[in-house]
């Protein structure tokens, strides 16, 4: 029997490929181009590749194919929906990345020199940023709609390893910026074995790697064999590394605070995506039979992760470990949607991603924003008073931080009470009780922070907002409206997610 070629859907593949050809024309660009053009032309490549690809996934909504790349790539409803979601974040980092001002302020300037200036100048500024979140991004979109093991395997490494990489960029504080760096990919590094210890046992147990043979395997067989249990929980730890929940959370703090900003932010909304995406599809379509296997320990992480970033994030006196703590808990919050194994769980995780990730987009472009002569400002007490000096900013700001504490009229709200309902619906009772109360302590860091921008007198300090750019003004401006406007009117958008809330099996 001669060789047959792989049959290829290159139609559904489309979004990812566009992605995939672009990254490696960056690469290109990136060993060829002279260093004064690199960054207009990498900038042109990202944000076609990214518009051009969220064409196609426009373009391919309603439809569904479990065999575009030989059973091994599932698109449908959810996929579709997270690969949007996606490229929408990844465009506004884009944006964070491209407004030189933001990046740049990174950059490894003495207070009161123009050594900054003359690294821009001279083309020396980090274009190869721009490729190295081109092959994250392609990740992301295979990550959730991978339909076998190795498939997910391959997709995890291949969003995980530039984020490695775009974590040590800053040059501003290098040493920081490496250690978070270093200690992201060392966890990492165990997490994904983990993974694939987790994916040798269910093989073990399933005698397959597609979700559907390790499905079949399941409804077929005992839901306690100890095959099944072992790699489950395996399996489990890496997808949870890669969202931050407790107790493998230790990365998220040092990996926030030490790496760009414009890189904390892509990596806070859009990684929480592609994550849970996997997550949702692989519990929802193939271990949902096995649920009173892994619901417990799922549950338990979950109030944990609760607990652990509400508890902790008080006692933070860095904006940007402040946000990593808070995303520790909306990990938590996001669980409820995959412990509640039903309909309305999924179109509620779904909403929940999309808003968070935009709300989460918006908070650190504007923490890009204050800077002294040496570069941006981490440091809450110097943040005091910080609305005389920019009223739109501080108030667009504490807009964010009411939606991350689900306050009422802004898209948090929706989020969590659609997703505790679904969590109610299933009986879940302990989990929804644990993120009311873990929300209630949420919210007093978050107004304690508003407090300080709007009710505290200003010190004499060198601390300034920096009027945004182009790109970042739009980011900003663009997040507020959204979070708003999917506060107060969710429906039609509640209403065109459960368009796309069913998995293909």
């Amino acid at each position: 029997m001669g060789f047959q070629s792989p049959a290829l859907e290159y139609g559904a593949l489309a979004p990812m490929l566009i992605i995939f050809g672009a990254a490696i024309i960056g690469v290109i660009v990136e060993a060829f181009a002279a260093a004064r053009l690199r960054a207009p032309i990498q900038l042109a490549i990202s944000l076609g590749a990214v518009v051009l690809s969220l064409s196609q996934v426009w373009r391919l909504r309603g439809s569904a194919t479990t065999t575009a790349a030989v059973n091994s790539v599932v698109i449908d409803g959810p996929v579709l929906f997270m690969q949007g979601t996606i490229l929408i974040l990844s465009l506004f980092a884009f944006f964070l990345i491209a407004d030189i001002d933001a990046f740049a302020a990174q950059a490894s300037a003495v207070p009161g020199s123009n050594e900054e200036a003359k690294a821009l100048q001279s083309g020396k500024i980090q274009t190869e940023v721009y490729p190295l979140t081109l092959f994250a991004v392609g990740g992301m979109m295979l990550f959730p709609a991978a339909n076998d093991l190795i498939t997910l395997f391959v997709a995890l490494e291949v969003l995980s390893l530039p984020l490695y990489l775009m974590a040590g960029l800053s040059r501003r504080r290098r040493l920081l910026s490496q250690e978070a760096a270093l200690k992201y990919f060392l966890l990492g590094a165990y997490s994904s074995a983990f993974f694939l210890f987790g994916a040798a046992f269910l093989y073990g147990f399933a005698g397959d790697v597609s979700l559907a043979g390790i499905r079949s395997a399941v409804s077929g067989g005992p839901g306690n064999d100890v095959f099944l249990i072992i790699g489950m929980v395996s399996l489990s730890v890496g997808l949870l590394f890669k969202v931050g929940a407790a107790p493998f959370h230790a990365w998220t703090p040092d990996v926030y605070q030490g790496a760009p900003t414009p890189i904390t932010a892509f990596m806070a909304a859009a990684t929480k995506v592609a994550a849970f995406g996997a997550m949702l599809r692989i519990f929802y379509v193939s271990l949902g039979g096995a649920v009173y296997s892994w619901k417990p320990i799922f549950t338990a992480v979950a109030i944990l992760t609760m607990v652990v970033g509400s508890v902790i994030a008080i006692a933070q006196r860095d904006i940007k470990r402040m946000l990593a703590y808070s995303s520790i808990a909306h990990a938590g919050f996001l669980l409820t949607g995959v412990i509640a194994l039903n309909q309305e769980g999924l179109k509620a995780s779904l909403f929940y991603l999309a808003s968070y990730g935009i709300a989460t987009i918006g908070a650190f472009a504007i923490v890009t924003l204050v800077r002294d002569s040496s570069g941006e400002v981490g440091d809450l007490n110097r943040w005091v008073g910080l609305a005389k000096r920019s009223p739109a900013m501080a108030l667009i700001f504490s807009l964010f931080l009411l939606s991350f504490a689900g306050i009422p009229l802004t898209a948090g709200f929706i989020g969590k009470f659609t997703i505790f309902t679904a969590a109610y619906e299933s009986g879940n009772i302990a989990v929804v009780v644990a993120g009311v109360l873990s929300s209630a302590v949420a919210a007093f860091f978050y107004i304690r922070v508003i407090v300080m921008i709007f009710f505290t007198d200003p010190e004499e300090d060198t601390v300034t907002v920096t009027i945004p750019s182009l790109y970042t003004n739009l980011t900003i401006w663009i997040a507020a409206i959204a979070t708003l406007a999917l506060g107060i009117f969710p429906a039609p958008f509640l209403d065109f997610i459960a368009t796309f809330a069913t998995f293909t099996r």
